[in-house]
């Protein structure tokens, strides 16, 4: 999944537009990475299962009610 589909996520579930200065990449950013959950499958049976859209607002959820936001 990309950044910028994190970005909307979080936008949606914000109510507002993120306000983005879209830059070349800069020293040291890393423009690919994903999990690999395989270990954690084969050896645990766990597989995630939270779409993006999901996590995201159950997190917002979340940070709202501790910080009180």
């Amino acid at each position: 999944m990309e950044l910028l589909r994190y970005i909307e996520v979080l936008e949606q579930c914000l109510g507002r537009k993120a306000q983005m200065e879209l830059l070349p990449l800069q020293a040291g950013d890393v423009p690919d990475t994903e999990a690999d959950v395989s270990d954690l499958i084969a050896n645990v049976g766990y597989r995630p299962q939270v779409q993006v859209e999901e996590g995201v607002a159950k997190f917002m959820d979340w940070y709202r009610g501790y910080y009180g936001a």
